[in-house]
């Protein structure tokens, strides 16, 4: 068989090697003794002779290189070192020694070069990485090539593009740096209140808490560490509710979750009424462990296994057998849990009850048809004296006020609006009492008014049944502080009490 130039061929030597045969232009072969040359491929025009079974079994797949081949061989490496090969014979690498310095020296030239590249890179801490830069390319070859006129409007396009980006994020980064800066500046103010607060206005709380300056301050918010203190001072304790009481009513909500869990018991049955006052609703206790985990989930402090789920459900279960008149109503959970993040669990206890036993509050939680209507239609004659033309729009689609007030009302907006805003709103409750709650209600509703305009029943029923986050939340208190709470220079609760009348003399 002819053989080309290069080509080589392995023959079997029976000693677990192979000798490599190569046919060069000056006809020289070189021997070598490789096991791992195999590569499995063979020549089948002229296939080498093999011995038996006994001389397969006997060579070895991956034989060690012995020194002995490396006398006969100069081709696999100048050192000689006997190592593992198994896929060819590749000589190793040849690197040169180098000293330490100049490995050191090598570096720091290789990073001085790579910052002065990346320094390149920036031109005025602004880089446009874009695709727009596509526009300045040639044509492909299959295509006709663009003209001189073509290629400037070209030109002209991409850096009006380019500019354009430029101007877009300079002012991105002049909103971000306006942002921050009044972030800090509402902290250094944040800072100064809580210093007035603590050192100024809780030390004379009784004779200050009406003035003018204090007033003012109130309005733009406690400051976090002097928030629990204000509201407990703020509600009072007209029950007169000791840290004691709270104990003896955990206890007594414990017992009978364990009772009720042991002896489940139909409701109205013949057992539960011998023990029980028809008005009793102690049993809402078993309504609590729903709630708990579903208030606040995106907390995840308040859902089981969470630090304050077991102090919630205590603080609603003691609740419960205080008022058993009252019981556990959906959305308490809500307001326990913004009293707990603030303050001491008895002290939470003790704000909680003392703020559900306002006349409002009471009405809501109680179920009171005479009063809850009161308040709804007293609600809207200020609705109608603030924003008419909204107020017609809400009638012609037949969206009353209970559709939307009942939940901000029993939940004091901590479900609607975000947490932090939800305690200014508090804060301010505490200060301006039930009025505050309805002219909220009527501030959120001036805030949206143009996009609630253009809505349909049932977007506007989503819409306010969860409002949507927005960045400036200092324009919702400026809308809430436009609203005028006087018809006819009556207040909020004069027109409360006339509407309370007109529907007692209905019903009489």
């Amino acid at each position: 068989a002819s053989l080309d130039e290069g080509e080589g061929h392995c023959i079997d030597t029976g000693d677990g090697g192979f000798m490599e045969i190569s046919l060069h232009s000056r006809n020289s072969f070189e021997r070598s003794k490789n096991p791992s040359q195999d590569s499995g491929f063979e020549d089948k025009s002229n296939k080498p002779k093999r011995k038996g079974l006994s001389g397969f079994l006997s060579r070895s797949l991956f034989s060690r290189k012995s020194k002995d081949s490396h006398s006969h061989s100069g081709s696999d490496g100048e050192d000689g070192q006997p190592g593992w090969k198994l896929f060819g014979k590749v000589p190793p690498k040849q690197v040169p020694d180098k000293d330490p310095g100049q490995i050191k020296t090598e570096y720091q030239v290789k990073q001085r070069e790579e910052l002065l590249v990346a320094n390149r890179a920036k031109k005025d801490d602004i880089e446009v990485m874009s695709t727009t830069a596509l526009i300045l390319e040639n044509r492909p070859m299959n295509l006709p090539t663009k003209d001189p006129d073509e290629i400037e409007r070209h030109r002209r396009e991409y850096e009006s593009m380019v500019e354009a980006a430029k101007k877009k994020e300079q002012k991105e980064l002049k909103q971000k740096k306006k942002q921050k800066q009044q972030q800090l500046r509402q902290e250094d103010q944040l800072m100064a209140a809580a210093k007035t607060w603590t050192k100024e206005i809780l030390p004379h709380w009784e004779n200050m808490k009406n003035s003018k300056k204090v007033r003012d301050l109130w309005w733009h918010g406690l400051p976090t560490n002097v928030r629990g203190k204000v509201w407990k001072l703020a509600f009072g304790n007209d029950l007169n509710i000791t840290p004691e009481l709270y104990e003896i009513c955990v206890s007594r909500a414990a017992d009978r979750i364990k009772q009720m869990d042991e002896c489940p018991v139909i409701s109205g049955s013949p057992e539960t009424a011998s023990t029980e006052p028809p008005s009793s609703k102690e049993a809402s206790v078993e309504l609590i462990k729903l709630d708990v985990s579903r208030t606040f989930p995106q907390l995840c402090i308040f859902q089981k296994g969470g630090p304050y789920h077991d102090l919630l459900h205590s603080l609603l279960g003691a609740y419960a057998c205080y008022r058993p008149d009252v019981g556990y109503v959906q959305g308490m959970s809500f307001i326990a849990a913004v009293l707990l993040l603030n303050m001491e669990p008895a002290d939470a206890f003790i704000c909680f009850a003392n703020l559900l036993n306002r006349p409002c509050q009471l009405a809501f939680f109680r179920v009171d048809e005479g009063m809850m209507k009161s308040y709804f239609q007293a609600f809207e004659d200020f609705f109608t004296a603030n924003m008419p033309n909204l107020q017609e729009h809400f009638q012609k689609l037949s969206l009353t006020p209970d559709l939307y007030l009942y939940d901000w009302i029993f939940t004091l907006f901590t479900k609607s609006l975000p947490l932090d805003v939800a305690c200014r709103v508090l804060d301010i409750f505490c200060r301006d009492g039930e009025e505050f709650l309805f002219q909220t209600a009527l501030g959120i509703l001036r805030f949206h008014e143009d996009c609630l305009m253009h809505m349909d029943f049932i977007h506007l029923a989503q819409f306010l049944t969860k409002l949507p986050e927005c960045d400036q939340y200092e324009n919702l208190f400026r809308s809430i502080e436009s609203i005028q709470m006087t018809i006819d220079k009556k207040k909020f609760t004069q027109v409360l009490t006339t509407k309370s009348r007109d529907w007692h003399k209905e019903n009489t």
